[in-house]
């Protein structure tokens, strides 16, 4: 073989090595892609799971919705079908989660979500300053969280964004003064 010939080849097989070493690198790229597009819904699984032994109810099947209201917050949950064993679960869930969060108690968001929910340590240090209702549903039920006291209110809006980020959930925005 003559020595052009030889560079030629040499050139060639350097070509291949290199394209076949690009395709690998974008395979391996695109693993590792589909790999983090599956780790969110593994975790988003996990927090549903969580979800489920803290509240009683399939969270697959039930309808959260977190609102930011002027005076302060509003936290709906909610079946998608009728269903009144779960209905009342869900009721019964939410008047806990009321009285907890009066003394303070913020450790079942916490327990949903491993971790402590922004806005929570101020919502439970200024709890005072800070009034909890639970109203019934047609499918379950809505917390609401008011304050005149505005680092509550702060507070407020930071758990309500989290809450409705994390639960991949619907949600308002209305900063105009609530009706009466």
């Amino acid at each position: 073989m003559s020595a052009s010939r030889c560079v030629t080849v040499t050139i060639v097989a350097a070509g291949v090595l290199a394209a076949t070493r690009t395709a690998a690198a974008q395979q391996a790229q695109s693993r590792d892609s589909a790999r983090a597009l599956r780790a969110p819904d593994s975790a988003f699984a996990a927090l549903q799971r969580r979800g489920q032994l803290a509240m009683g109810v399939d969270q697959y099947t039930s309808v959260h919705r977190f609102d930011k209201r002027a005076d302060g917050g509003r936290v709906e949950l909610q079946r998608a079908r009728d269903d009144s064993a779960e209905i009342a679960t869900i009721r019964t869930h939410l008047r806990a989660i009321q009285a907890a969060f009066e003394r303070g108690d913020f450790s079942t968001p916490a327990f949903v979500h491993m971790r402590d929910v922004p806005g929570a340590s101020v919502m439970a240090a200024r709890r005072a300053w800070i009034r909890y209702e639970v109203r019934d549903l047609p499918r379950g039920a809505e917390l609401f969280m008011t304050t005149t006291d505005s680092l509550a209110r702060r507070a407020i809006h930071e758990f309500i964004d989290f809450q409705r980020g994390d639960h991949r959930a619907g949600g308002a925005d209305d900063h105009r003064h609530p009706p009466q």
